[in-house]
């Protein structure tokens, strides 16, 4: 039964070329942001054979910049943490590549294990530490690219449980 409210398409949408997007070469929506971060992740050797533990302090390395944003791999040996921060006028996608890593904010904690992803706006606080006993590796893309970082202190940023 049909009325005059239902929409139907008639033929192969593909064939529309008026509706279809060209593919973009560089993310621009967070939505773009968090798959190129699920497809580096998913390609291990993009960043494997990069990755490298300090244990004096946090490594990372920039993997890779477009217009307007940059993507950096970070290593986390057990104990290693940022503190809090926020991230400048930066937005950001965090994505868990291996290990597990803690992410505590004012609304509480939650566990990151491999593909976990974080996306987060301007002025987001939170610290991320490798509190485990296991080493921890994680993708971050920060739009535009990532020029400051300031630092809080922590009063306000308790530990109490959150469903991931």
């Amino acid at each position: 039964m049909n009325s005059d409210s239902d929409l139907q398409i008639a033929g192969d949408i593909l064939e529309v070329p008026h509706l279809l997007q060209a593919p973009r070469e560089h993310p621009v929506t967070v939505a773009e942001f968090a798959g190129l971060a699920r497809s580096i992740a998913a390609d291990r050797a993009q960043w494997a054979h990069l990755v490298q533990y300090d244990a004096t302090t946090r490594w990372y390395h920039r993997l890779r910049t477009g217009p307007g944003y940059e993507v950096w791999l970070l290593s986390w040996v057990p104990g290693q943490g940022s503190g809090l921060h926020d991230h400048g006028r930066s937005s950001g996608v965090l994505t868990v590549l291996e290990g597990t890593l803690t992410e505590r904010t004012d609304r509480g904690t939650r566990s990151l294990t491999p593909g976990a992803q974080r996306v987060f706006a301007p002025g987001y606080v939170h610290e991320v530490v490798n509190d485990t006993l296991e080493p921890a590796v994680s993708l971050h893309i920060y739009h535009p690219g990532l020029t400051e970082m300031p630092m809080h202190t922590a009063p306000h940023c308790e530990a109490r449980s959150l469903t991931a």
